[in-house]
């Protein structure tokens, strides 16, 4: 049998290393100052060299963060920080929209539950003055698609927690440009489908502001399915015209 060869580790390698154990412990928090370069040179017995290369690659790897004239702290988690390119969107087939489906329906059933319980007033008017967009918007696919979108993410705002609202976004984001015009052509385009669409809406919403988290999750469950349904039904049209 052959082995891989194991590389020694480098100084610096190993300096990041343990800085990185630190904070991923806990032992250094967000926003904590690290010591001068000086000082963590001296801690490790490295020279100064090898402690300004591990603050690089920490730094690279977002951990991280310099200071011009105040020094090196660790970085505060930012919820905006997690983004999928949209270029991933051009590589994505039928099975993958499906699967996007699929992570919007395990984020915003959940959403939905504690939004009932979570929600304030400016999150009400928000999902409320989506809903009436929604209402006056048949025959109009681009703001019917846009107050649609208003309405999910000021439902996941009601979370109060920014990664809901960031991580549906971006999913929705994927979502968009992956179908481009069949969403759209699909969803929008029919009075029937519209109107469907936006009674479901409303019965998300009134189980939000009756602050009934069982009723707003199925409420949700309830929408999405009807949603996957459709674009499943479309999907199965297109394979077959494409025989």
């Amino acid at each position: 049998m052959k082995y891989k060869q194991i590389k020694p580790k480098k100084i610096y390698e190993e300096v990041a290393e343990a800085l990185h154990e630190a904070i991923r412990n806990g032992q250094l928090k967000p926003g904590d100052k690290l010591n001068s370069v000086e000082q963590l040179a001296e801690n490790f017995s490295v020279g100064r060299s090898a402690i300004r290369e591990a603050l690089s690659a920490l730094k690279a790897m977002g951990l991280i963060e310099m200071k011009q004239g105040e020094g090196t702290y660790v970085k505060q988690f930012d919820a905006e920080n997690i983004t999928f390119p949209l270029s991933t969107a051009m590589l994505m087939n039928k099975e993958d929209v499906k699967n996007l489906l699929e992570v919007r329906k395990i984020i915003e059933v959940g959403a939905a539950a504690v939004a009932a319980s979570k929600r304030n007033e400016e999150s009400l008017e928000k999902m409320k003055a989506a809903l009436d967009e929604m209402k006056v918007s048949c025959g109009n696919k681009e703001l019917g698609e846009k107050s649609d979108m208003d309405f999910h993410l000021a439902l996941a705002a009601s979370t109060q927690n920014p990664l809901v609202s960031h991580l549906l976004l971006h999913v929705s984001d994927l979502m968009q440009e992956t179908m481009k015009e069949t969403r759209r052509l699909l969803l929008f385009s029919k009075w029937t489908t519209t109107e469907k669409l936006y009674e479901e809406h409303v019965e998300i919403y009134h189980a939000v502001l009756e602050q009934n988290g069982e009723k707003a999750r199925k409420a949700m469950l309830t929408h999405l399915n009807n949603v996957e349904k459709i674009l499943q039904e479309f999907f199965e049209e297109s394979d077959v015209s494409q025989d």
